[in-house]
This record gives C-alpha cells, sequence and structure tokens, in this order.
C-alpha cells in the first residue's frame, strides 16, 4: 500500500473519530510538514484549520506521526522476510493491510532474528523434519518409530523422548509465531484477564502507601490508569509484585481447536506442545505486552492531567501593585519572611519562632508587627506546607489586633524547595540561605504566578500525581 494511500486512510479515520473535516485535516498536516509547531498552527492559523484548538491539532500530528512509523516498519519488514526469500503473495498483503504496529510485529515474528531457543537448539539438532512429520496428523504411523530415526550421540538426541521433546519445542515455537492466534489470544487476555497484585514478603512499606494492592485483584479491561501508575510504582520500589491471570482454558482451548484439526495418533503429544507453547511463550509475552500497554495509555492520561493542572496553575491572574508579606512556616526551624515590593523586589527577611520547640511567641509577635507596620504591607502569602495551620492562625491573631486593612492568602509552595536550591535561586539571592529563598518565592508566587513558576522543573510543581514516573522525554 503506498503512503498516499495511508495517508488518505488516516485523514479519513482522524475525521470520523474527532469529527473534523477533510480539509482542515489536511491543512494540519501541511502544516505541521513546513515545520510549524502546534502552538503556532492553534494561535497562528486558524483561517487555515478552521479554527482547530491545540487539542484537536495535537491528536492529528500524533495520527500522523504514527501512519508514518507505520508505514516505515511494514517496508522495513517486507525487505528483511523477501531477503529471506520467504516472502508470500498472502504474507504480503497481510503486512501492507495491516492497520496496527503490533500486527506488523506479530507477522513479522516468526521470521525475526531469534536469539538461541529450545526450538533453535532442537532445529541444530536435525529434528525439524521430525516436528513437520507430526504436524502432518499422522493417522496411522507409529511416533516411536518415527522418532528412533533421531537419536543421534553426534546431536546428543540420546533417546525417543529427546527426539519428541525437542520436536515439541519446534511446534510450540510455530504455534506461538503465529500472528492469529496471538492477536486472539491478546484480545480475550484483555477483555477477560485480573490484574493480580500482592505483597512482596519481607516488603518495607513502612507507611502503608501500597497496602490496598497488598491482596488485590480487578479486570485488566477495567483498571483506571491511576492505579495502574501506583502498582507500577509498588513494584518499582520492591514493595508489591503484579500479574495479569489470563483466562487460560478459553485460550488453551482456542490453540487445540485450531492447531489440532483433525485427529491423529500424535494429537496427544501435539497438544502437549500447544499447552507448552501458551505457558512458556505466548503468555508470558502477552502480559508484557498488555501492561506496557497499559502503561503508556496510563501515562498518556496522567501527563494530560498534569498539562491541565500546570495551565491552570501558570494562568492563575496575578496580583500586582501589592506590598507582600510571604512567610515560609516551619516548627523548627522558624518560619522565614520576606517582604517584596510591587515590583518583586525582595527588601527584607527576617526568622520568626512563634512555634514550638522554640516557641518564641512575643518576640515573634513583635517582629511580625514591625514588618507589617514597616512596609506598610498588604496582603500577607503563607506557604501550605509543614505549620502551615499553626501559622495560619497565627497571623490571624496578629491581624485583628493591629486593626489594620491585611489580607491573607494560603499560597500553594510546592516546588519552592526545587527551585530555593537551583542555580537560578543562588544567582538571584547568592546572600540567603535556601529556606529564606523559599519565602521569597512563595510571596512572588502571588503577585505574578507564571513568572515565578517557570524557574522551576514541571515535574516538581506539584500539579500531578505520577510525574516523576512517567516517561520524562513525553
Amino acid at each position: 500500500m503506498t503512503l498516499l494511500k495511508e495517508k488518505t486512510n488516516l485523514i479519513e479515520k482522524i475525521s470520523k473519530d474527532l469529527a473534523i473535516n477533510i480539509k482542515q485535516i489536511q491543512s494540519v498536516i501541511s502544516l505541521l510538514d513546513e515545520g510549524n509547531t502546534v502552538p503556532f498552527i492553534a494561535r497562528y492559523r486558524k483561517e487555515q484549520t478552521g479554527a482547530l484548538d491545540e487539542v484537536q491539532i495535537r491528536a492529528i500530528m500524533d495520527a500522523w506521526n504514527y501512519v508514518q512509523n507505520l508505514q516505515n516498519r511494514k517496508e522495513e519488514v517486507l525487505r528483511l522476510i523477501e531477503e529471506q526469500g520467504k516472502m508470500t503473495p498472502e504474507l504480503k498483503n497481510d503486512i501492507e493491510k495491516a492497520d496496527k504496529l503490533q500486527v506488523v510485529g506479530d507477522l513479522y515474528r516468526p521470521y525475526k532474528q531469534k536469539r538461541r531457543t529450545k526450538a533453535t537448539v532442537a532445529k541444530e539438532k536435525g529434528l525439524e523434519p521430525l516436528a513437520q512429520w507430526i504436524l502432518s496428523f499422522p493417522v496411522n504411523g507409529n511416533l516411536q518409530s518415527e522418532a528412533e530415526k533421531y537419536i543421534s550421540e553426534e546431536h546428543e538426541v540420546n533417546s525417543v523422548e529427546d527426539a519428541i521433546a525437542g520436536a515439541q519445542d519446534i511446534i510450540a515455537e510455530l504455534v506461538s509465531d503465529n500472528a492469529k492466534y496471538r492477536e486472539w489470544i491478546r484480545n480475550d487476555t484483555f477483555k477477560t484477564g485480573t490484574l493480580v497484585t500482592s505483597v512482596k514478603k519481607d516488603a518495607q512499606d513502612e507507611k502503608n502507601v501500597f497496602e490496598m494492592y497488598y491482596d488485590y485483584s480487578e479486570p485488566v479491561s477495567k483498571i483506571v490508569p491511576h492505579r495502574v501508575l501506583a502498582i507500577n510504582r509498588g513494584e518499582k520500589e520492591g514493595i508489591l509484585k503484579a500479574s495479569i491471570e489470563p483466562n487460560a482454558e478459553r485460550a488453551h482451548n482456542f490453540l487445540v481447536k485450531n492447531v489440532i484439526k483433525k485427529e491423529s495418533a500424535v494429537s496427544k503429544v501435539i497438544e502437549q506442545a500447544v499447552e507448552d507453547s501458551y505457558k512458556r511463550l505466548i503468555q508470558p509475552s502477552i502480559e508484557r505486552e498488555i501492561r506496557n500497554n497499559l502503561t503508556e495509555k496510563a501515562e498518556d492520561r496522567a501527563i494530560h492531567i498534569f498539562t491541565e493542572n500546570l495551565r491552570k496553575l501558570l494562568l492563575q491572574p496575578p496580583l500586582k501593585g501589592k506590598m507582600v508579606l510571604g512567610v515560609d512556616p516551619a516548627y523548627r526551624t522558624g518560619c522565614k519572611l520576606a517582604v517584596v515590593d510591587q515590583t518583586g523586589k525582595m527588601l527584607e527577611i527576617s526568622v520568626i519562632y512563634p512555634h514550638p520547640p522554640k516557641a518564641k511567641k512575643e518576640a515573634a509577635v513583635e517582629v511580625f508587627k514591625k514588618t507589617l507596620k514597616k512596609y506598610n504591607i498588604e496582603i500577607v502569602a503563607i506557604g501550605n506546607g509543614t505549620a502551615s495551620r499553626e501559622t495560619e492562625q497565627f497571623v490571624v491573631d496578629i491581624l485583628k489586633e493591629v486593626g489594620m486593612d491585611i489580607s491573607y492568602l494560603i499560597v500553594n509552595e510546592a516546588g519552592a524547595s526545587v527551585y530555593s536550591a537551583s542555580d537560578i535561586a543562588r544567582e538571584e539571592f547568592p546572600e540567603l540561605q535556601v529556606e529564606e529563598r523559599s519565602a521569597v518565592s512563595i510571596a512572588r508566587r502571588l503577585q505574578d504566578p507564571l513568572a515565578e513558576l517557570v524557574k522551576i522543573d514541571p515535574k516538581s510543581v506539584g500539579v500531578g500525581q505520577y510525574q516523576h514516573d512517567v516517561s520524562q522525554k513525553n
């Protein structure tokens, strides 16, 4: 199938899936091919795309990239099989019609150069003809007599049992490499399989973060993205073990029905090879594929949520023209105060100890009042970290007492500590301690969230649950 045909099919599929006009899709692809970015197209080429937003444009871009990768992979697979001299018209047609990379992979599997397997060892021992004889489903043949022909000291086939076992290994791999069998089992495992988790012996989960997964199961088809990522994290940290329990009986019956198409003197031997193929080769491979697919979709969903949350955070309206007192709460190390003027310039830094263990409350009250009056503070920004509630009560009591027209707000300080220890923070405030820089950052976040938050690595801003776990490249 030509690239033009693939492109036409893609455009029709996107048009159907997203309910977007074909001409709009063609315009987007043309703009992308010219090197334009998604934000540029969404903002400055509305007249060409029919005012598509960035989400729709990105969906078109992802689909177009996928079909290009698919076409390249098809061409590569066709070339590799042709070079082996094993191409057939039927196989070529199946590859050209494939609409998923996974399907192309399944079709190429029997021709892929494999590492040394049980089947390749058996073939080296000259047992492939015996396997072919068995797969001819002889009605009256004698397997024992046939297998005796392959006993060889040179090839380390020392008995009839060795010969039959080697032939079964070859049959097992043939069954495993069948693209149609794998596709059916993959789909069935996804529909009827169960993801099961348990706690590892001697696992250290001191805070019981993964307690709900110590003895847990859920249908693969229904598990939600955030649980997939939680289970993955539990596995990575050595606390959980997870596996997919398929409907093995259904899969076994399907394979037997499709492989053994007539009664034969060797049916039992073939059935054993089929069972080995499923348990040893197909099921573990299919489980990995499904787990990878679940993870990929879960990461995409997590990144999407992270994107939306970050957008909302960055686009919070600024609070311009206010004298702000930033407060970074703490117990042992004290609450850091930072006065920031209307332009964001830091004017003063101090530390007070209103809470235990030092609990110098009177001195803290005096410093706080003095700072409010000295700089005509209009609003107090309190970080939402450790000791935030206690600090909020401390501030409320003082504001009531001083009788000034001063407001206060709780500010999300996620990522402030990361910023405070960063190169950009050291360059900006070389004379300040790490925790003092946090107080400045908290005050500035209230004044202009976008200007302050862009200094922080996005995954440290704290607006997603698994941003450290997902693909950092994505």
